[in-house]
């Protein structure tokens, strides 16, 4: 599948037993027993750089349709809006909740971050489009100066939708994330992101396995809240490219518009893509806190399509079979 142009190929069959009593055990298993697995369906020559994934575990939470290990090109991450976007449709379409209801069917999603719920658009046996409501998310800190190589002093904020991320004004860097070669805007998210995990050390109220710099997030500077779209691009793990808006990067700047006053409540906003022009829509609909920090519960929207079935095998006289990435 495909949510605003970010790829999903979600196993369905094939992957050996993922040993663990809760999803985070489950998530560390599978980093520690099957990584060979992640980069043979991530890397090429079956994925490529910037392949996302999504394995279906069972979880402990008894009000879970389905828990679910994300993966990517560098590990295992702990939340993916665009993700649930797609899961929410697929988990209706494949029968993974027993009763659809129209004109939405909720599917509770245990993603490592927690449990987060889903509503899809049905219809006439037909689905459509996704909405869902994050783990509480909050700004962990505004206005914190980093040096980074190559560019100096740069002043980051960072916050939290499932994942933490750094967000920078393009303009920082001279760059426009609409009209930016992509290798321009990586090269600067990159080395925001290097900066920041040698310099800020993070902390989550729920479990240190949360307290994690996934990316940096460059956006257009409008933080202001307005009608029109704003827009911006997420680079991930290893400088991997979301070509989304990105789910829980939406979430997490949500939640730093609302800690600024620059959003409120039920205050929709639209946000883009700077890879694609795909659009997301997000708006905080509960305050709510998260240990220390006030946090909120933000809805993110969003469409996710379709793109094929396959499937994978590998043959002992490739020497190329378990996978390689070209930079």
């Amino acid at each position: 599948m495909h949510t605003g142009g970010e790829p999903l190929r979600i196993i369905v069959a094939g992957y050996p037993e993922v040993m663990g009593d809760c999803v985070f055990s489950k998530r560390r298993y599978a980093r520690e027993h099957l990584d060979h697995l992640r980069r043979v369906l991530m890397h090429e020559p079956r994925g490529h750089y910037d392949m996302y994934g999504a394995l279906i575990v069972d979880s402990e939470m008894p009000e879970a349709d389905l828990g679910v290990l994300f993966m990517h090109n560098e590990g295992y991450s702990t939340m993916c809006g665009h993700a649930v976007i797609a899961l929410g449709r697929f988990a209706v379409d494949y029968k993974l909740v027993k009763e659809p209801q129209s004109p939405e069917t909720q599917v509770n999603i245990h993603c490592p971050c927690g449990l987060v719920k889903a509503f899809v658009e049905y219809s006439a046996g037909k689905t459509g489009a996704v909405r869902f409501l994050s783990v509480p998310a909050f700004a962990f800190a505004t206005g914190v100066t980093v040096t980074v190589e190559g560019f100096g002093e740069v002043t980051v904020d960072i916050s939290y939708g499932g994942a933490f991320y750094a967000f920078v004004d393009a303009q920082r860097f001279g760059l426009d994330v609409k009209q930016s070669k992509t290798r321009d805007l990586v090269d600067a998210a990159t080395a925001v992101t290097k900066a920041v995990k040698s310099q800020v050390k993070l902390h989550h109220p729920v479990s240190d396995d949360l307290a994690f710099l996934y990316g940096t997030i460059l956006t257009d500077g409008r933080d202001e809240f307005s009608p029109e779209p704003t827009a911006n691009i997420c680079v991930f793990a290893e400088a991997q490219v979301d070509r989304s808006p990105t789910g829980s990067g939406v979430t997490a700047r949500v939640a730093l518009q609302h800690h600024k006053g620059l959003i409120q409540l039920n205050q929709t906003r639209t946000f883009q893509s700077g890879a694609t022009g795909s659009q997301f829509t997000g708006k905080a609909v509960e305050e709510t806190r998260c240990g220390d920090f006030r946090a909120v519960v933000v809805e993110v929207a969003g469409r996710a399509f379709y793109t094929g079935v396959s499937r994978f095998v590998q043959e002992p006289e490739d020497q190329v079979a378990h996978g390689f990435l070209l930079k």
